[in-house]
Order: C-alpha cells, then sequence, then structure tokens
C-alpha cells in the first residue's frame, strides 16, 4: 500500500469507540489491544508519526474486529455446551416431571 500522508490531511480514525464496545462486550484481553492501539493513533499522529499513526489506527481495528470474534467464538461455544448438556441431561432422564 502506497499511501501518501501529509500534515495536511486529517489523521486516520483511531476506532476508540469501536475498541472500548468491543472490550466490554466480547473480548477483554483482545479489546484492550485494541484500546492501546487506538489511543497511540493521535500522540504519533500529532507527533509528526504519521505512518505510525497509519500503523497504530489498522491495528487498532484489526484487534477490534479479533476481540468480536473472539466473543462470537465464545458465544458460540457456550451455547453448543448448553444444548449439548441439555440433550445429555433428557437422554438420562434427568428432567422427568
Amino acid at each position: 500500500m502506497n499511501e501518501q500522508v501529509n500534515q495536511s490531511q486529517y489523521p486516520p480514525s483511531n476506532y476508540l469507540v469501536f475498541a472500548i464496545l468491543a472490550t466490554i462486550f466480547c473480548g477483554k484481553i483482545f479489546g484492550l489491544v485494541a484500546i492501546i492501539f487506538a489511543a497511540q493513533v493521535n500522540s504519533h499522529w500529532s507527533a509528526g508519526n504519521y505512518d505510525a499513526a497509519l500503523s497504530a489506527s489498522r491495528n487498532a481495528k484489526l484487534w477490534a474486529w479479533i476481540s468480536v470474534a473472539a466473543g462470537i467464538a465464545w458465544a458460540l461455544i457456550f451455547t453448543m455446551l448448553a444444548v449439548f448438556g441439555a440433550l445429555a441431561g433428557l437422554m438420562q432422564g434427568a428432567f422427568d416431571f
């Protein structure tokens, strides 16, 4: 990717809101990594490190999506275990009423 960046452009998106929401609702560890990268975007931009700001922005977005994927995977695994546990209980007659 050959991106031309200069100081007159706006800073790249820091994805901080996305990272915070992904941390709260999905994966804590991966979300914290996303928040750390998101917090670096504006400081790199104001220091004149434009490539580092773009890199931190991309990393924040990537880790926020990884956090969302981890949250979805955890929810699917939990749901499958609950369903299989209920089915196993039904098969053994644990829910006789």
